[in-house]
């Protein structure tokens, strides 16, 4: 299911720069947040877009659904992302209507269309739109958690990290897949980090190691966990570096983000690491300067040096775009500074 939504996300975001163009001249990612490749939307992607711009992406999205040959999945997919456009455009009561056909059309896994969907279209702008669409969803789901997930990461997005945080108690509470709970506990982890609790964001990013077992799939979380236990400097839990040298023993960390995890542990220079976030294909489909600059950031805060922490930090701020978790934690970070 996630890399269908993948392609679909693909193809309407083409979709809407086409219509943007028209009017007036917008990557999903495979979406599980502990294991997918660091931040690969673009850098400088949003722009709430004009009034004309969203009737136009509208009358494309009734035309794609006017076909008969979608499948479930794609229908249930469009259907989300008009209900969001609708929202938009104060048409708040076809907006309850498209809902309610994701249910009927999809009715073992709307919510995690919606859930896969709603975030990444709120970094256009229209946050509201993206929570009122949300709300629209929980009336026909109350209490889902993966919903409440997606309400999390637009909270996030708006710096509302103490909401987020409690809405993700609340989807944990109600989980019962192993992959669902790691969801949410990888962006619990988020929200504790942002909010400078980091014992408690290091706990969360280790739970959600759990049922891991490739190198692929450990990384993300290995490396935040790292990072929020440089900032709690955890008692009890040994040298960070000293730690994640002993997760990685003699693996290949040539693959990006790899090379983070070598320059982390000393084994590459700041430039090194920079060129390899510029140069190599995979670092470059994922925006590879964007963490890059977040763990130079981080790494300048272990040895103490608050000029270069403040430095990488504000590059990571410009570098990564308001949906990436990169942006939320160096912005976190700054105020702290």
């Amino acid at each position: 299911m996630q890399r269908a939504i993948v392609k679909v996300i693909g193809a309407f975001t083409a979709l809407a720069m086409t219509s943007a163009e028209a009017a007036a001249q917008r990557n999903a990612t495979d979406w599980d947040p502990s294991a997918r490749a660091f931040d690969q939307r673009p850098a400088g992607s949003g722009g709430s877009g004009t009034s004309a711009t969203r009737n136009n992406t509208l009358d494309a999205l009734d035309k794609i659904l006017s076909s008969s040959k979608l499948s479930a999945l794609d229908r249930s997919l469009y259907l989300g992302i008009r209900a969001y456009q609708l929202s938009r455009l104060g048409r708040e009561a076809d907006s309850r209507k498209d809902i309610d056909e994701m249910g009927k059309v999809l009715p073992s896994g709307w919510q995690m269309v919606l859930s896969s969907t709603l975030p990444e279209l709120a970094g256009d702008g229209d946050r509201a739109a993206a929570l009122r669409t949300l709300d629209h969803a929980l009336l026909n789901k109350p209490g889902d958690p993966w919903l409440a997930i997606a309400q999390a990461q637009v909270y996030m997005q708006i710096a509302d990290f103490q909401r987020a945080l409690g809405l993700l108690d609340g989807a944990l509470a109600g989980v019962t897949a192993e992959a669902d709970r790691r969801t949410a506990l990888f962006l619990r982890g988020h929200a504790n980090f942002d909010l400078g609790r980091y014992a408690e964001a290091a706990g969360d990013f280790e739970a959600s190691l759990d049922s891991r077992t490739t190198l692929k799939a450990r990384l993300s979380p290995l490396l935040w966990r790292y990072a929020a236990q440089v900032r709690a400097h955890t008692p009890g839990k040994g040298d960070a570096r000293a730690t994640l040298g002993r997760e990685f023993g003699k693996e290949d960390l040539g693959e990006w983000p790899g090379p983070i995890a070598k320059f982390l542990l000393g084994k590459l220079s700041a430039g090194e690491l920079e060129v390899a976030a510029e140069t190599g294909e995979a670092a470059k489909r994922a925006n590879g300067k964007c963490p890059s600059a977040f763990f130079m950031g981080i790494d300048a805060l272990r040895r103490g040096d608050r000029q270069r922490a403040r430095e990488q930090l504000q590059l990571a701020q410009a570098r990564c775009p308001t949906v990436s978790e990169f942006n939320w934690a160096a912005a976190s970070e700054l105020k702290r500074l």
